[in-house]
């Protein structure tokens, strides 16, 4: 990773090199291409511990400015009972498969001693889908010895900035779309995921703890290759990932034309070649680091 630049160099280095992110921020902001104002792209990490919680004064200031905050889902979406509900039910798998009947015996054992480690009895984790399991299970989506009420979520403080703001949440997906995105791969493919997704936390102890660091470094690009898998992209982050950031754009365009926008989305959908920062300069923009 290359060095920081001086802020007052950063909009010619860019013109010099317009297809890499040398910059290690979490905040961007997005101007040109026919806007009137500046919006705003910030990385946020879903679940950190308080004592590693940070936020910048250019970020406050950045989110202040701003006239609409837009997560990946409009978090309003889930203080709807009715809707979180028929979303758990698609959680399931169908035609009564269980993770039982995707894996071998001894691999299986493996995925049973860690979720009932978690707290999770097998009559719940034996029928949801695997992918939907890996994305929420709290062992892996938790700091190392961090306890629930340690833990504190970006994206809630940053739409209880917004409420007391009165600024208007919104969101570039679904709960729903999110959700069909466990049907885009067989179950046997995700429940393959999900064993080695447990094996590497087990074999990796601290792994998560190397991701906060890179997260609070501000290096986007490190983080960006730390969660790729390699050079050719899976299955799973061609779908949770690389789709989605192009998916991402037209929504963001529409929303940077009405008024001047804070999005906050997960810091791995920024960086590499098909990263949000890059697919907006494809499109035109100038994306720019603050710090």
């Amino acid at each position: 990773m290359a060095p920081r630049y001086f802020y007052a160099l950063a909009p010619l280095l860019f013109l010099l090199q317009p297809g890499i992110a040398q910059e290690k921020s979490l905040l961007w902001m997005v101007q040109g291409n026919g806007l009137s104002d500046t919006s705003y792209v910030y990385g946020t990490i879903h679940q950190i511990r308080k004592s590693d919680f940070f936020l910048s004064a250019p970020t406050e200031e950045a989110f202040l400015a701003s006239e609409r905050v837009t997560f990946e889902i409009d978090l309003d979406e889930m203080s709807d009972f009715g809707l979180l509900l028929s979303a758990m039910m698609k959680a399931f798998m169908k035609n009564d498969t269980t993770l039982q009947d995707l894996l071998s015996p001894d691999d299986f054992r493996t995925v049973k001693k860690h979720f009932e480690r978690s707290g999770l009895p097998m009559f719940v984790f034996n029928r949801i889908k695997p992918m939907f399991l890996s994305a929420f299970d709290p062992a892996m989506t938790s700091q190392a010895g961090g306890q629930a009420d340690d833990m504190v979520s970006y994206e809630m403080q940053f739409a209880e900035m917004a409420q007391a703001q009165n600024k208007p949440i919104d969101g570039l997906e679904t709960i729903a779309f999110q959700l069909s995105l466990f049907d885009s791969i067989p179950y046997r493919d995700q429940a393959t995921m999900l064993l080695e997704s447990i094996q590497k936390a087990s074999d990796q102890e601290g792994g998560l703890d190397q991701l906060v660091a890179l997260y609070k470094s501000q290096d986007i690009e490190a983080l960006q290759q730390a969660l790729s898998s390699d050079q050719t992209p899976s299955d799973f982050e061609r779908q949770l990932i690389l789709n989605r950031n192009k998916n991402w754009v037209a929504p963001m365009e529409k929303m940077m034309a009405e008024k001047p926008t804070f999005f906050a989305v997960g810091a791995g959908h920024l960086g590499g070649p098909q990263g949000i920062l890059q697919l907006l300069r494809d499109a035109g923009y100038t994306v720019l680091p603050l710090y």
